[in-house]
């Protein structure tokens, strides 16, 4: 203990709290939640402890504390800061998994109905959470189909004061054009209650309505009108059914299995709906030496945006906190909720069962990760490398004849794709399309930052991989060479035609096995690499040449231009338009609008 922590120890509370432990940086390592600071946070420095506890406490250089009116309330804030700071030595749940929700806000004229991955306390109305994206938006597509309500974000008066046009989506009966005065307000709110009404609570009643709508439309021999409220109570059922898994009902329960491996821990989900196990999933969490301890994490992180909770909780490990976390889902469900360790019987069962799928996914994993080290001991041999390559960054190179040319970089640590490493690069100081000049220029960009310890570029690699034969990896290699780390970092290049890697100084490329491991690492880093250069490419041509490209079709003059543009409202929206969508356009000829179709969906080389 340092003399700031001994002072502070001293004037702890006896509240209950959050304690915020830092490091000499001033970095939040751990955040932890106490019925009462002063003896919680004491017994850290107090004794021994398990090594995870120490090597956490070895490292504490500060801490604070916020002070909560009870137990519950530090639990929540807890999970909140948890989730912001993603402090090193807490449980964390890697997966980060937001499920979707339908969100309605009343407080702006002509209201959309949309899905977002979070609830917010901002006024308006939301609904689910649903398991799935898929089946959310499948619902969202025939409430669509049905209810024609705008699914654009245009400012309502000034479109109105401008006086626009009714756009591509009205003409197709898609939307009743509220941004050019087609529907009035009161009439586009009745819509958006019946769309809530069937997400929410009152599809019965809705349905009833509708079924005495129907009848009386029918024998009135109103029957285009029967059948348009017919297709709305089918949409009801619809729902109901969609929405059976994202809903939990009082019978309903959620069950959860645990296993920690040497590397990750897993917790296996089955959520069991209206008697059947509906829909199972797998959630990886940061390692731990304690099964219960990952489990009281997880359902607490797992729990914390859920609005739907169901009544019973079913854990296959006793976990410490379990009447705190009861009396706080109590809390958020608005009834009691159970968290129950089953000792006999089905649910037993079933938390046996979650446990051993757990169990088989660390299994997998650990399989998947010792293979990776196999293959990446083969590169090491095949290479001659000089140490293990533990960080792999691949480059590659994308351009059209010379225009908009940018890089990528594509990293692996232990063999596994790490997306939130990968780096993007614009060509700044190389004109047309001169490949070894610029995979030189981002080499040395790239490693250059590293040097300057750059956010972002701190690690260097162990191995670089060029896309690209002896020219591009003699480039690459002379930027090593410059910078005076040549026998620091290793380098090779891979030639796409054989996949054969070239050494620098080395005339004869080493060719790897077709089925080794070695050789589907490489691949896969290669592969990722280009896709990661393309996709980037294209955005950048898109912005650069988007609105020549629809002046290059043939057919399409300053008039049609106009006429597509006010149909879709931008070049994007053309390009993402079918080629129903446009020949349906007033003003553009069938064989025009297969032009403007073919000439925003060529693919780039």
């Amino acid at each position: 203990m340092n003399d700031v922590i001994k002072s502070k120890l001293k004037q702890l509370p006896d509240s209950s709290g959050v304690y915020i432990m830092h490091d000499a940086a001033g970095e939040i390592i751990y955040v932890g939640k106490a019925k009462v600071l002063k003896n919680r946070v004491r017994q850290y420095f107090m004794g021994s402890h398990e090594l995870k506890v120490a090597a956490m406490v070895s490292q504490i250089a500060d801490f604070e504390y916020i002070i909560c009116d009870n137990e519950v309330e530090a639990l929540v804030l807890e999970c909140n800061l948890i989730k912001r700071h993603k402090p090193y030595y807490n449980i964390l749940l890697k997966d980060d998994k937001h499920y979707p929700y339908v969100r309605i806000d009343y407080s702006v004229p002509y209201p959309i109905v949309e899905i977002v991955r979070s609830v917010k306390n901002d006024g308006a109305k939301y609904f689910g959470p649903y398991v799935s994206a898929l089946v959310i938006r499948d619902v969202l597509k025939s409430i669509y189909k049905i209810y024609p309500l705008r699914n654009c974000r245009k400012n309502i008066k000034k479109a109105r004061e401008k006086g626009e046009r009714p756009c591509q989506y009205y003409q197709m009966g898609r939307c009743y054009s509220p941004c050019s005065g087609r529907i009035s307000e009161e009439k586009y709110l009745g819509m958006v209650r019946e769309v809530e009404a069937m997400l929410g609570s009152g599809q019965s009643r809705l349905k009833a309505d509708l079924k005495r709508e129907m009848d009386r439309a029918s024998k009135a021999m109103e029957y285009e009108r029967a059948a348009e409220v017919r297709d709305r109570i089918r949409l009801i059922e619809k729902i109901e059914d969609k929405q059976k898994a994202g809903m939990p009902k009082l019978a309903d329960k959620d069950v959860f299995g645990v296993s920690c491996g040497s590397d990750r821990s897993v917790v296996q989900a089955f959520l069991v709906r209206d008697g059947n196990l509906s829909y199972t999933e797998k959630f990886t969490l940061s390692p731990s030496d304690s099964e219960d301890e990952v489990l009281e994490n997880f359902i607490v992180q797992y729990y914390s945006d859920k609005v739907n909770i169901p009544r019973n909780i079913y854990i296959s490990k006793e976990i410490e906190g379990r009447t705190l976390i009861e009396e706080w889902l109590s809390e958020k469900r608005g009834g009691r909720v159970s968290v129950v360790c089953p000792k006999r019987g089905e649910n037993r069962k079933l938390a046996l069962l979650a446990d051993k799928n757990a169990a088989d996914a660390i299994r997998l994993k650990e399989n998947e990760s010792g293979r990776r080290a196999k293959g990446l001991n083969e590169l090491k041999e095949a290479l001659g490398l000089r140490d293990y390559p533990h960080r792999i960054e691949c480059y590659d190179i994308s351009n059209t004849q010379g225009t908009d040319s940018v890089a990528s970089m594509v990293v692996m640590i232990d063999g596994e794709p790490k997306r939130k490493e990968y780096r993007k690069f614009k060509i700044k100081t190389v004109e047309g399309a001169n490949d070894f000049a610029s995979m030189a220029e981002v080499i040395g960009r790239r490693l250059r930052r590293a040097m300057e310890a750059s956010e972002g570029f701190e690690s260097l690699p162990d191995l670089i991989i060029v896309d690209g034969g002896k020219g591009q990896l003699s480039s690459a290699y002379a930027v090593l060479k410059e910078l005076g780390i040549e026998d620091t970092i290793d380098i090779c290049g891979l030639a796409k035609r054989e996949e054969e890697l070239f050494l620098p100084g080395k005339s004869d490329p080493v060719v790897l096995k077709r089925r080794s491991l070695a050789l589907r690492i490489v691949i896969c880093i290669r592969d990722e690499a280009h896709r990661f250069a393309i996709t980037f490419h294209r955005s950048l041509r898109e912005k650069r040449y988007g609105r020549s490209r629809i002046d290059a079709v043939p057919g399409v003059g300053a008039e049609r231009k106009k006429i597509l543009l006010k149909a879709f409202g931008s070049l994007k929206g053309i390009e993402n338009a079918e080629l129903e969508e446009l020949k349906s356009v007033k003003g553009i000829p069938e064989k025009v609008a297969e032009s403007v179709y073919i000439a925003f969906h060529t693919e780039l080389k």
